[in-house]
């Protein structure tokens, strides 16, 4: 199976700082969920995915950070990330991390590359139609 392309996801100034922007990528037959966040500067992205419960953190289309916007929140637990690193720092999944999703700059467009581990195991073991 070849490798996923990259796909552009914002671009640059696009995001103020504190801001977050959804976006889809694809692997393996596979759509997987993610966002892209501006903490102080630097965008970094990540799937969207608890490591508590693997389901989406936003229960408000596109809202992830605490009300201080100071970290990623999960909706569901409470669960609390570094937006730069994506270590949860709070709440059931503590010390795990969330799944980075590679970025790279090309000109002035933000692409992103969906990783090998962004598909859960419990949906690759499932057969697909």
């Amino acid at each position: 199976m070849s490798e996923p392309s990259a796909i552009t996801v914002t671009r640059l100034g696009e995001l103020a700082p504190g801001q977050t922007k959804k976006f889809s990528l694809s692997r393996e037959g596979f759509e997987i969920e993610c966002f892209v966040i501006n903490h102080q500067g630097t965008l970094h992205a990540w799937v969207n995915r608890c490591r508590h419960v693997p389901m989406t953190m936003d229960w408000i289309e596109n809202q992830f950070l605490t009300e201080d916007g100071c970290y990623i929140q999960c909706a569901t637990h409470g669960a609390c990330y570094a937006p730069d690193t994506g270590e949860c720092v709070g709440g059931p999944p503590f010390g795990k991390f969330l799944i980075r999703v590679p970025l790279e700059i090309v000109g002035e467009e933000v692409r992103a590359t969906c990783p090998v581990d962004a598909i859960p195991d419990d949906l690759r073991a499932r057969p697909r139609p």
